[in-house]
């Protein structure tokens, strides 16, 4: 082949920079390397993984100057066509490396190269002349005897297997594949081989239940769409226990009765258990379809076992959290993002893309649809809906028109007065929990703070023991005496007198898990009680072994943070205690309403699930905020309507796009100095185009020993503002100790 008839890629390399690059394919990599495919490439003097983005270079440079591909690292691509559209889409739309989207994209496993399991299998290549099998049975009988077993055989046969029977060494078995008479061939190992995370499963109700007029219409208009085959955004509103996954399974097999492919989202690792055990339970018995689980909590040889699985097309359905919505799931034509709403999708470090938005958009590039789901959905999906963007489908009482709970407000502010809330449980809440216990129903007991207590206070002088490294107090953890910083993971035994007056009377103040565990003890010593956080879950499978105990009724009630709020389904707990739902409501930020709405609603479909009408108990020290009414009356139109008005006062998102710029560095004065003149440049440079607010030290000033400053960027067009706030950070003389990230449709704002 000439050199002008050679096949030119463009690549986009691992290497830290934006560019793509043009390589030649070599004659040996001919017609096997594709869009998609992971190479090896070498950049001035070394060399670079990196990913096939088209088979036609576009650089305009000679082909003689060119360099070529150093090495295809897998033969199948690692990422659709598509994958490598949404890479570049992410790039320009979050400012995030191209680099650290595609190690997001990619498992580690498979850009080191790792290959799936293979298992050897012989059989006879060609029939062999009487005259010449004499003479080999003369020479080497044992080769004679190999030849003569597999041409008896109907079909390949295991090496291993077949070496064992015969009694013949490989080097006997080698020579015959040389010669051309036997013929060895690599398998890969069955679909059953693979790990799997989640292998041995639940045990799940496989019956299929009668769907409701309403889930029959809302499914029915998702199956319309996906017939005709065009992107589409449904929002599936529906109120808790509304059987909304039920419409999901409707819609799922219909995409993979039509040889389609599907991802479902869920926002918590901890739902993925109970979300495979259900479709596993339904969609593999009755149609045979693998599915596939794919989190940040797998081993790297589950994973890597997953993908292949997905690449291979062994596997059409992927469950998981927010990084399974880069699955190179080749013909994708549905992606279910269930709890729509749920901060949990926004990945908080590079690169800082939102699940959801992802999902819409990967949607998109497939002509694809995507399902959103939610009790209580976004007011960005809200505000899609009202503008035509998304079509909505509700489903306004729960299955079998069982009740929704009866939610019950407690004022703290009394419970403390009458000295009947110091354990952090009121006693209204205790003595529901009593009488649940007695009649052997379940209880779940939420707060939204890990730890025995949220501060170490002395009465005496007012010290809080605060991080040395970040501006956070130290949560006391009753279970090994110390105190903790939950930004970096500092820790310190916990003082036994004020660290300034050496006060004796120091003492824990606030509420954390570990505390309300202990209060429930107290009030209930034979209750069989367990706790779900990031500190008790330090064993890999252990929220996976709780919730199949809670859901088995060995556990009575169950204490826990946000990874048990949402999404779970547990028919025999019919009590629900908030125990401060304070928490979320007065921190600094314009989502404070709508996430503490979410929150109670959302704990609140925790009760009654089952065949037993549930009730749920708030505890707050402001009884008479309008989001705890709007929750407690389940008026979720009068809850959006008022705060949808707030927002288009303040153009506050969704009516404009925020984005979030936080800089950070060891020295206060000179970050601020360098922000100040950071805003003076863009007041100049977009002339009112965009509304700039700051810059001011952020909510957590330091965080491990750096400070923090924050500029936010309202705009209407992210499109069009990021391509000029990149631009001009790039020429900016920022100083080498500082950092600087733009976080765009920033979500977290401390």
């Amino acid at each position: 082949m000439s050199r002008t008839q050679e096949t030119i890629v463009s690549v986009i390399p691992f290497a830290g920079f934006e560019k793509e690059l043009d390589y030649r394919v070599p004659s040996h990599m001919e017609g096997r390397v594709r869009v998609g495919s992971l190479v090896r490439v070498p950049i001035r003097n070394r060399q670079s993984l990196g990913i096939v983005a088209a088979t036609e270079g576009s650089s305009g440079m000679p082909v003689r100057r060119l360099k070529c591909l150093t090495q295809l690292i897998h033969d199948e691509a690692v990422l659709t066509g598509e994958l490598v559209a949404l890479v570049r889409w992410m790039r320009d739309y979050y400012a995030a490396p191209a680099e650290a989207i595609l190690e997001t994209m990619i498992p580690a496993a498979v850009r080191r190269g790792m290959k799936g399991k293979e298992e050897k299998y012989l059989v006879a290549a060609r029939s062999m002349p009487a005259g010449e099998l004499e003479n080999l049975r003369t020479k080497a009988p044992r080769q004679a005897a190999l030849y003569e077993f597999l041409s008896q055989q109907f079909q390949p046969l295991k090496k291993s297997l077949v070496l064992k029977r015969t009694g013949v060494a490989a080097a006997s078995c080698r020579a015959l594949v040389e010669q051309g008479w036997v013929a060895e061939e690599a398998r890969r190992l069955d679909r059953e081989a693979y790990r799997d995370d989640l292998g041995g499963g639940e045990a799940v109700e496989v019956i299929p239940p009668e769907l409701n007029v309403e889930q029959l219409a809302a499914a029915g208009e998702m199956i319309a769409t996906l017939k005709k085959e065009v992107f589409r955004v449904h929002l599936l509103q529906g109120v808790t226990g509304s059987g909304k996954t039920e419409v999901y399974i409707k819609v799922l097999q219909e995409a993979l009765a039509a040889g389609g492919g599907a991802i479902f989202l869920v926002p918590e690792v901890a739902l993925a258990p109970q979300t495979v055990g259900r479709l596993r339970g339904r969609l593999e018995r009755e149609s045979g379809v693998k599915t596939v689980v794919w989190h940040s909590h797998l081993s790297e040889g589950e994973r890597f076992d997953a993908w292949t699985a997905v690449v291979r097309g062994e596997a059409r359905l992927v469950v998981g959290a927010r990084s399974a919505v880069f699955a190179p799931m080749p013909d994708l034509r549905l992606i279910v993002v269930d709890e729509e709403h749920e901060p949990a999708y926004k990945q908080e470090e590079v690169p800082r893309y939102h699940g959801r938005d992802v999902a819409v958009y990967r949607a998109f590039l497939n002509r694809a649809v995507c399902v959103l789901g939610s009790a209580t959905p976004s007011m960005e999906s809200l505000r899609n809906v009202s503008s035509g963007k998304y079509a909505v489908n509700r489903l306004s009482r729960r299955v079998d028109d069982r009740r929704l709970p009866m939610i019950h407000v407690v004022d703290m502010t009394r419970e403390i007065l009458s000295k009947r809330g110091a354990l952090g449980l009121s006693r209204p809440l205790a003595d529901k929990m009593i009488d649940r216990f007695e009649k052997r129903e379940q209880t779940i007991l939420f707060i939204n703070r890990r730890g025995f207590s949220s501060s170490v206070l002395c009465p005496e002088c007012g010290h809080v023991c605060e991080c040395e490294h970040c501006s956070i107090s130290l949560t006391y953890h009753r279970s090994d005496e110390t105190i903790k910083c939950h930004l970096c993971g500092h820790q310190e035994k916990a003082p036994r007198q004020c660290p300034e007056c050496k006060s004796v009377k120091i003492r824990w103040k606030g509420f954390g898990t570990q505390r309300v565990e202990d209060a429930a003890k107290g009030l209930l010593p034979r209750a069989r009680i367990e706790r779900m956080d990031t500190d008790a879950m330090s064993k890999k499978n252990r929220f996976r072994e709780i919730l199949n105990d809670f859901r088995l009724g060995k556990i009575d009630i169950l204490v826990g943070t946000q990874m048990i709020a949402k999404g779970l389904d547990f028919p025999n707990v019919t009590l629900v205690g908030l125990i401060d739902a304070d928490l979320s409501l007065h921190i600094p930020d314009f989502r404070a309403n709508e996430r503490t709405f979410q929150l109670l609603v959302q704990v609140s479909g925790r009760s009654g699930r089952g065949d037993r009408a549930g009730e749920v108990v708030v505890q707050t020290f402001t009884p008479h905020a309008g989001t705890i009414h709007y929750a407690r009356r389940e008026d979720f139109e009068g809850f959006i309507e008022e705060e949808m008005e707030a927002r288009r006062s303040f153009q506050y998102p969704p009516f404009r796009h925020l984005i979030h710029h936080l800089m950070h560095g060891s020295n206060p004065e000179k970050l601020s100095f360098y922000a100040e003149r950071w805003v003076r440049l863009l007041e100049e440079k977009f002339d009112g185009d965009i509304e700039i607010r700051g810059p001011c030290p952020a909510p957590l000033e330091k965080i491990k020993d750096r400070y923090r400053y924050q500029v936010w960027y309202f705009t209407k067009n992210v499109s069009r503002t990021v391509p000029r706030l990149q631009a001009l950070r790039q020429e900016f003389p920022w100083p080498d100790d500082m950092v600087q990230v733009l976080d765009v449709d920033a979500v977290n704002l401390t």
